[in-house]
C-alpha cells in the first residue's frame, strides 16, 4: 500500500468514528463545539502519531510477553506530555475536555493502530498512518462538534450568528447521538452512491 493509500484510509475509508465506530466516548462526551472536537482531535492526533513512530522503532526490541503493556506505556507517556501543555498554553481548552484528555491512553483508536499497523510496518509508514487516522479522528469530531454548535447554539468556533434561543438538545448528550447517527447515515449513503 503507498502511503498516500495509508493517509487517507483513515481519513476516508476507514475513518474512526465514521467507519469504524471507534472513540466513541470522546466524540460523544466533548463535541459540544466545534473547538473542543478541534483540540481533543489534535490531541489524539499527536498522541497517535508519536505512538506510532515510537513503537515502530521499537517493535524488535519489547518482547511478545510484554508488547501491550509496553504500548500502554509509551502512549500513556504522549498523553502526559500533551495533558500538561495544554494545561500549560490552553487552560480554557483542557477545562472543558477535563478527563477525556487522560482517557486518551484507553482510546482503542491509539492502541489498535499501534498493535495492528505500528508495530507490523517501518517508521515513515506508521508516521503517516498516524497521521491519516488522528487528522481523520480530529475531522469527524470537529465536523460533529461544529453541527452540534451550530444547532444548538447558533455559532460555529464560538462566533455567534444566529441571535436568540437554537435547538437547546444538540448542546445536550441526546444531541450527539442525534448528530452523530444523521451524520453516519448521510456518509453511507454517500459511500454507496
Amino acid at each position: 500500500m503507498n502511503q498516500m493509500q495509508n493517509f487517507t484510509k483513515g481519513f476516508i475509508s476507514n475513518n474512526p468514528v465514521f467507519a469504524l465506530l471507534l472513540g466513541m466516548c470522546p466524540t460523544l462526551g466533548v463535541t459540544t463545539s466545534a473547538i473542543n472536537g478541534l483540540g481533543m482531535g489534535l490531541a489524539t492526533t499527536f498522541v497517535l502519531v508519536a505512538a506510532n513512530v515510537v513503537i515502530s522503532m521499537l517493535k524488535n526490541i519489547i518482547p511478545d510477553k510484554v508488547r501491550i503493556p509496553s504500548f500502554i506505556v509509551v502512549i500513556a507517556s504522549f498523553v502526559t506530555i500533551v495533558d500538561l501543555v495544554m494545561a500549560g498554553y490552553a487552560p480554557a481548552l483542557h477545562e472543558q475536555l477535563g478527563l477525556f484528555i487522560p482517557l486518551i491512553v484507553v482510546n482503542c483508536i491509539v492502541l489498535g493502530r499501534a498493535e495492528a499497523f505500528a508495530s507490523r510496518n517501518n517508521v515513515f509508514s506508521s508516521f503517516i498512518d498516524g497521521l491519516g487516522m488522528g487528522f481523520g479522528f480530529a475531522f469527524a469530531l470537529t465536523l460533529l462538534g461544529g453541527i452540534r454548535e451550530i444547532l444548538g447554539s447558533g455559532a460555529i468556533f464560538g462566533f455567534k450568528f444566529i441571535q436568540g434561543d437554537a435547538i437547546l438538545v444538540f448542546v445536550l448528550a441526546p444531541g450527539a447521538f442525534i448528530a452523530l447517527g444523521y451524520l453516519i447515515a448521510l456518509i453511507n449513503k454517500m459511500r454507496k452512491a
